[in-house]
């Protein structure tokens, strides 16, 4: 199966020091996430991130409920940090989160690699559900940070 691949840039007027922490914490995927997702956090509170920490989330797509399990692999405050699906709806899943200091501000940058589970028609399905679905998902997070950090519409 092909590994795609999705990117996205925004940058925000803040600090990296006040940038990394909001997304650092779990309970703040709540904020980035769009209701059609209907998501929760299953882990119980509070969530000490780090290098080996899982995180249990459930979503709905399309109206079918899923469990979604992560794992924290890389951890570096406050340039980066990595979350890989152990346990979702994705064949593959890899969403790296770095945060780069520009121009006063801080450049929010998701790098994500996925797979599509193995079905007979994977390209129809990435390309007619999948990548529609993950780039409304990150138009809406990309909002959303705007709306945090309102001099973001750069």
């Amino acid at each position: 199966m092909p590994v795609h691949r999705l990117r996205m840039e925004t940058w925000v007027p803040a600090a990296v020091e006040k940038v990394f922490p909001f997304f650092a914490a779990p309970e703040n995927l709540d904020a980035l996430t769009p209701p059609w997702l209907d998501f929760r956090v299953l882990t119980a509170r509070p969530i000490e991130m780090h290098a080996g920490a899982l995180i249990e989330y459930r979503i709905s797509l399309h109206g079918v409920p899923l469990r979604w399990l992560t794992e924290i692999t890389e951890w570096d405050p406050p340039r980066r940090f990595v979350d890989i699906q152990k346990r979702g709806p994705y064949r593959s899943w890899r969403h790296e989160h770095r945060f780069e200091s520009l121009d006063g501000g801080t450049v929010v940058v998701d790098d994500v690699l996925y797979e599509v589970p193995g079905w007979f028609a994977e390209p129809l399905v990435h390309k007619l559900l999948v990548r529609p679905d993950l780039d409304k998902l990150f138009a809406y997070r990309r909002r959303t940070m705007m709306g945090l950090w309102p001099a973001a519409a750069r």
